[in-house]
């Protein structure tokens, strides 16, 4: 391996071992004992949560996640979704029937229950339904989802991942990334030196 093959693969090792370590603690956002008070619709009694047993009284559309990890945590008041958050951060939305055509839209408040910032609100995927929802986070704590583009089959479900903020890169990876940037800069230093050298040599035998 000569010398430029050598400060090349220094360098992507370097800039590989930086993004990995800035990415370590990125992704999963664990929602064990969180509180979430939700909305359809804009209306705040559309939602029907599982402490108040689904039942439509005031305050019914606020919930702790159920610790079972077996049920739903909200029914919408209309009883056309049931809506399921795990602990790891999935949120499936599911048909609980036929869906008439028409605009559908809820968002989720966790208020300061989590352990960290939302960062991220990601579709991940269908099981009997088509098309895509129209996802947003609305603020640290609160995701929104638009349905009015998603057909459902009896019983269709949507999901989307609800994850932690983005890490940004530690002293010592950012300084491992810019070393790696150093090594590149100096290969291409190297190279156009080399075709430089080799143009005049060929200029003088000429």
């Amino acid at each position: 391996m000569n010398t430029q093959d050598l400060l090349k693969a220094l360098a992507l090792a370097a800039m590989g071992t930086a993004l990995g370590m800035g990415s370590a603690h990125a992704g999963m956002l664990p929602l064990q004992g969180a509180i979430v008070t939700a909305t359809y619709n804009g209306d705040a009694a559309g939602m029907l949560g599982l402490d108040h047993g689904f039942a439509a009284e005031p305050g019914a559309n606020t919930t702790a996640l159920d610790t079972t990890g077996t049920g739903v945590e909200f029914l919408t008041a209309d009883f056309l979704f049931g809506i399921d958050i795990s602990a790891s951060g999935a949120l499936t939305v599911i048909a609980n029937g036929t869906i008439p055509t028409g605009a559908y839209s809820m968002r989720f408040d966790f208020g300061n229950s989590l352990a960290s910032p939302i960062g991220a609100f990601t579709f991940t995927g269908t099981d009997g339904a088509s098309g895509v929802p129209g996802l947003s986070l609305v603020d640290p704590h609160t995701i929104a989802l638009e349905l009015g583009g998603v057909e459902w089959n009896e019983f269709g479900a949507i999901t989307a991942q609800i994850d932690a903020v983005a890490a940004v890169p530690e002293p010592s990876s950012a300084a491992l990334l810019l070393a790696g940037l150093g090594c590149l800069a100096a290969v291409h230093r190297a190279r156009s030196g080399y075709r430089s050298a080799a143009h005049d040599a060929h200029q003088r035998r000429g």
